[in-house]
């Protein structure tokens, strides 16, 4: 078993409970190849939805939380767009009994930005700043400027980050899919990219005027990667997020099915290679999963009529490491430094040698999501190959997922 020593986890040395033991390796598969064990700090995702309460159809925290621990993730943090909206003290506690109840790992609760996510409304911030991870109202934007200046305002006096879906309402014109390439040729309506990059520029303005620490999700579009690179040059407290889907996929990828629906969308491939760039040259600050799961019916509507979102905690880091990592686009360190340092660093969440995940890299599988234990099974990447399997995770030394 070998110890994953990184920069940015320079004191790693994983706390392995009493009653476990572990062999250097073991043989896997008919050709009884000997395989490695790797350890690696736990990781963390700031964007996450588990649907409870009020959706529990879609996603519980339990069966999030066992998703999240099957991925590697030890610490994931939690969208407020539920029922009853954590806008206030009372609703937020609502969340956190199920998250005390039933979370198999550390799950962190965002509070809303607005009451009922509806923009019109400041949400009761103060009383609920000491249990919220950050504040958001991710699902939707906030349309008005006066409304994100005065939540601005709040955040940066309580040292809350504000973490904001950056979406003009006023430019989607019913579309459900990229304006490109796919749209044109098959008949369907666009989402205009400045639709994400137009609050944006928006936002990093009253960013700056404010001192509001700010966090976009799940950009998108080669504009956005270009206006964060831009205010980080500046100084503008400001960081960013992207999903693996964004990374690996663009809209020349899609098929008719609602497993490729998702807001934002799959964009072009030019802004697809600008999100890689923006990796790279640490324009981007971690890659989170939007692990968005939804009703086996309300996913098989098709592109037009699916619900948005797709799963994605049990299928980022093999996804990645055999994308991009075994591809040479990016280093190991590079991606742990996406997925587990930098989330941490961000938002002020501490690590601990307790939590970590074991992985055999060399072990290749299909990824099939009739295996998620999500009860969410909508991905892109149903019947991908993939290279790296996660064999143990362990958090707050216990063993919260062991590979079969």
């Amino acid at each position: 078993m070998k110890v994953f020593q990184s920069k940015h986890f320079p004191e790693f040395m994983p706390r392995i409970p009493g009653d476990l033991t572990f062999s250097p390796s073991f043989p896997l598969g008919d050709d009884n190849k000997t395989h490695e064990y790797v350890v690696f700090p736990g990781f963390c995702d700031v964007h996450v939805h588990f649907r409870e309460p009020g959706f529990s159809y879609k996603e519980t925290i339990f069966s999030g939380s066992r998703a999240a621990a099957r991925g590697g993730y030890t610490t994931v943090c939690a969208m407020p767009n539920l029922k009853p909206v954590p806008d206030n003290l009372p609703h937020l506690e609502e969340e956190l009994a199920p998250i005390k109840r039933d979370a198999v790992i550390q799950v962190l609760p965002y509070g809303a930005l607005t009451r009922g996510e509806l923009g019109r409304e400041g949400a009761e911030l103060e009383a609920m700043a000491p249990y919220a991870v950050a504040f958001s109202d991710d699902g939707k934007g906030v349309q008005s400027e006066s409304m994100m200046r005065s939540l601005m305002e709040r955040c940066a006096a309580l040292g809350k980050i504000l973490a904001a879906h950056c979406e003009d309402e006023s430019l989607l014109k019913g579309g459900y899919i990229h304006q490109g390439t796919y749209a044109l040729a098959n008949g369907h309506r666009g989402i205009c990219s400045k639709s994400e990059w137009g609050p944006i520029k928006r936002d990093i303005r009253l960013a700056k005027e404010t001192g509001c620490a700010y966090h976009i999700c799940h950009i998108s579009t080669k504009e956005s990667v270009e206006l964060v690179r831009q205010a980080k040059k500046e100084g503008v407290d400001i960081s960013c997020e992207t999903a693996p889907h964004y990374l690996l996929l663009c809209d020349e990828d899609l098929k008719e099915e609602g497993r490729f629906k998702m807001n934002p969308p799959l964009r072009s491939r030019a802004d697809q290679e600008a999100l890689l760039e923006g990796l790279l040259d640490g324009t981007i600050d971690m890659i989170a999963t939007d692990h968005a799961p939804h009703s086996e019916e309300e996913k098989n509507r098709g592109l037009e009529k699916s619900a948005f979102g797709i799963v994605g905690l049990e299928t980022a880091f093999p996804l990645l490491y055999t994308e991009l990592v075994k591809r040479n686009v990016i280093p190991l360190e590079k991606l742990l430094e996406l997925m587990a340092a930098n989330p941490r660093k961000r938002f002020g969440l501490s690590f601990s040698n307790d939590d970590f995940t074991v992985w055999d890299l060399e072990k290749e599988y299909i990824i099939d999501p009739n295996r998620f234990l999500s009860q969410g099974r909508a991905t892109p990447f149903t019947g991908w190959a993939v290279q790296g399997e996660c064999v143990m995770t362990v958090c707050g030394g216990k063993t919260v997922y062991t590979r079969n």
